[in-house]
């Protein structure tokens, strides 16, 4: 048993799940440690925890956001149990390699989209993304949320402030003042906040399924511009066509998505080392807004 899975063991223990024998590695676990653990009947759970938890109510938010987006007929895990330092979920499945099922999700992302609309963006608390806080205060305009607690809010991250230089920084500026120019005027809608392709997975029966929320109520195109920016499989480009289809996107979506993908590579560069490129990516979407 690895020091990580021996970590985990011990949480569920203290936690009151002393039926859990064995806990082995799981995939993931970029904000926190993750594992399946294994239970005296046989059955398995999978299970993350924080070393050190940035905040009491982390797993709390996640566990929200799993459960309303069930409400909304999204696919999410059971819940288990949640508490300040464990977060323990039924287990799903990796997601089949067919387009049917792409199909089935933009069939269930369109639906979503499309009845959870509200007249205000934000969420009635804050919430995480990774190990940062995502900021959800009520506002009546979508391009000042966008552009205050989507964009400009990580400019006083560390990381940010060390990839990005006093040009980049202007430049996102004035990116956010042109927001109205840029993107149509779209309502409020309840997204699932984090949806890049590896947190698309499968319940046992086939259907597809969501984890790993930051919830609120802002545009839709947020969500569908993580998806298209993180490499989903081949199988997976039908799904844009008939989200489009559904939703009744415009010709010109495609073209939103870099600025709209800003906010979650602007996330990436301020919590991990390497940024995968995410900097590299920021300053090109800037480049227009470069004084010459």
């Amino acid at each position: 048993m690895t020091a990580s899975t021996s970590f985990l063991l011990e949480r569920l223990h203290a936690a009151g799940l002393t039926d859990v024998v064995k806990v082995e590695p799981a995939a993931g676990g970029l904000a926190a440690t993750a594992g399946l653990a294994q239970r005296g009947d046989g059955t398995s759970v999978f299970v993350k925890a924080f070393r050190d938890s940035p905040s009491d109510d982390a797993f709390a938010a996640e566990a929200e956001g799993l459960t309303v987006l069930r409400e909304a007929g999204i696919a999410t895990p059971e819940i288990i149990l949640a508490d300040r330092d464990l977060l323990v979920l039924s287990v799903l499945r990796p997601r089949p390699g067919t387009q049917a099922f792409w199909e089935q999700l933009a069939h269930m992302l369109a639906h979503l989209h499309t009845t959870t609309r509200h007249a205000r963006f934000g969420w009635h608390r804050d919430n995480w993304l990774g190990r940062r806080r995502q900021v959800n205060t009520w506002d009546d305009d979508g391009f000042e949320f966008f552009a205050q607690h989507r964009l400009l809010r990580w400019l006083g991250e560390r990381r940010v402030q060390e990839a990005l230089d006093t040009a980049d920084r202007a430049a996102l500026e004035r990116l956010c003042d042109r927001l109205p120019e840029l993107l149509p005027v779209r309502p409020a809608c309840l997204t699932h906040g984090d949806l890049w392709a590896l947190n698309v997975m499968a319940t046992h029966d086939g259907r597809p399924a969501l984890i790993d929320p930051a919830v609120s109520y802002t545009w839709a195109e947020v969500d569908l511009a993580h998806l298209w920016t993180t490499s989903p499989p081949p199988e997976g480009q039908v799904f844009f066509e008939l989200y489009a289809e559904l939703t009744g996107l415009d010709q010109d979506w495609r073209a939103r998505m870099p600025i709209l993908q800003l906010r979650q590579h602007l996330a990436v560069i301020a919590q991990f080392e390497p940024d995968w490129g995410a900097a590299d990516l920021v300053r090109a979407t800037l480049a227009p807004f470069r004084h010459r």
